[in-house]
């Protein structure tokens, strides 16, 4: 028989053999916690051993962040990329998710597309930077067009593989109880891709923001990609840490965002997992 919360207190404060035994695995907060400050001291250590021109340390970083932020060169450079980035990847997740719902659910638009997909996809993506920048030139569009490229593509196949794992036999449940394609599309298909879906959003965030800094790298003109140029280029190795470190914690912050999204939207899904 179960016991409630009470009854096991009571039974430790009777017998505290029966305490539940230490485990890290309790700890999972704390620990990653002490791992990062653990990293940070001997990075302090280590990297103030190093030459400077090839290695900062985190007590000069900061340092060198709040005279960027007074100077407000990194925030004008960030919010251009950031602008950029959103445009971006908005445009893509969107799009992707609709066609790899066509292409998953309809055999026809699977056949029309997938060679062009699968054939974009397979191109690097740093491969069709210079012909961008042809065509759109050193702007906004151009860095727009390789986020936009860089994104699309996990969020489709992801969304296109979840539709095509949907049982065959929901499908035919709904339409016994008379449900149209409207309704099957949205009660049946959408949630049960819904965790493949925003595990392709999740990829989508990481691989875009890895394209804005490698179009803007490119042209060496605005944005983050530029600031990390033109710092490497001075040695500056304590101001070139301060975008890496940004779109570092930029990176994870999203990141979890869409993981909290998908425990949100698709709460069944945590309650399947095995550990």
């Amino acid at each position: 028989m179960a016991l409630n919360a009470l009854e096991q207190q009571a039974l430790v404060e009777i017998n505290p053999s029966l305490a539940k035994p230490f485990r890290l695995t309790d700890y999972l907060r704390l620990v990653r916690a002490a791992s990062v400050v653990l990293f940070v001291i001997l990075w302090e250590y280590f990297g103030r051993q190093v030459n400077p021109l090839f290695l900062s340390y985190p007590s000069a970083i900061v340092k060198a962040c709040v005279q960027l932020l007074i100077a407000g060169e990194f925030q004008r450079q960030a919010i251009g990329s950031l602008g950029i980035y959103a445009v971006g990847l908005g445009a893509a997740l969107v799009l992707g998710i609709l066609l790899g719902l066509l292409m998953g659910r309809y055999r026809l638009v699977e056949y029309l597309l997938d060679p062009y997909v699968y054939a974009l996809d397979a191109t690097p993506r740093v491969a069709l930077i210079p012909l961008l920048l042809l065509w759109f030139g050193l702007g906004a569009p151009a860095k727009i067009a390789v986020v936009f490229l860089s994104g699309i593509f996990p969020v489709l196949m992801n969304t296109f593989s979840g539709v095509r794992t949907v049982s065959g036999g929901l499908v035919d449940i709904g339409r016994a109880y008379g449900a149209g394609e409207g309704k099957i599309f949205t009660k049946i298909i959408v949630p049960a891709a819904l965790p493949f879906i925003m595990a392709g959003v999740r990829l989508a965030v990481g691989r875009a923001l890895i394209g804005i800094i490698t179009a803007e790298m490119f042209t060496a003109v605005t944005g983050m990609g530029a600031l990390l140029i033109r710092y490497s280029s001075a040695f500056a190795t304590d101001k070139f840490f301060v975008p890496v470190i940004f779109l570092a914690l930029l990176g994870v912050i999203l990141s979890g965002a869409v993981e909290a999204l998908q425990r949100r939207l698709a709460p069944w899904k945590e309650t399947e997992r095995a550990l």
